[in-house]
């Protein structure tokens, strides 16, 4: 059986199931990918044909542009996936340098290419892939970093926080797919 998507508006994240013979590990890990690679591509559909001064546009009363979410996309699946492996001092100090680069993460800055981020993000893209596969196991849990929105003292394992990449890249494509109709009425789905 593949786990290979060719229509990501179609298929369903379902690569491992009662057939299948690996291991429950490797089917959560399978799922998980193909669950990831779904909603990127989804995310993904939505940058098509769109030019960079598009790209950059704000085209809602909120500062959202599409260049400036798949550079936000790229930069929290970095941080989350080296959450993963180092713990939350991969996240960085909870100091003004990190809420600013958050913030940053937002605005597609003068001189960077929708083709450009989204280079990038695909470069995460497969590095998150790695990672998936390389963690030793999906329930190794490290403490959460100190920040306003995480509860004192939470730990979260590494399957949280692949759930939590999953769940950032399908609320950004809703998000991406709203400021692409309002640009010229191309919808993702539908």
């Amino acid at each position: 059986m593949t786990d290979q998507m060719t229509d990501p508006t179609t298929a369903t994240p379902t690569a491992a199931n009662a057939t299948d013979t690996r291991s429950a590990d490797a089917a959560e890990r399978a799922d998980l990918a193909a669950a990831l690679r779904m909603h990127r591509a989804l995310f993904l559909k939505t940058m098509e044909g769109v030019s960079d001064r598009d790209a950059a546009r704000r085209t809602t009363v909120s500062e959202l542009c599409l260049g400036g979410l798949v550079k936000h996309v790229a930069h929290v699946e970095r941080l989350w996936a080296a959450f993963v492996e180092e713990g939350a001092a991969a996240m960085g100090d909870p100091g003004p340098e990190t809420f600013a680069a958050h913030a940053a993460s937002f605005r597609m800055e003068e001189g960077e290419t929708l083709a450009g981020l989204i280079e990038r993000y695909e470069e995460v893209s497969a590095a998150t892939a790695a990672v998936l596969h390389r963690v030793a196991s999906l329930d190794l849990s490290h403490p959460l970093p100190e920040r306003p929105w995480f509860e004192p003292g939470a730990v979260w394992s590494a399957r949280q926080a692949f759930l939590h990449i999953l769940a950032e890249t399908a609320q950004h494509a809703g998000h991406a797919d709203i400021l692409r109709e309002a640009i010229d009425g191309a919808k993702t789905m539908g």
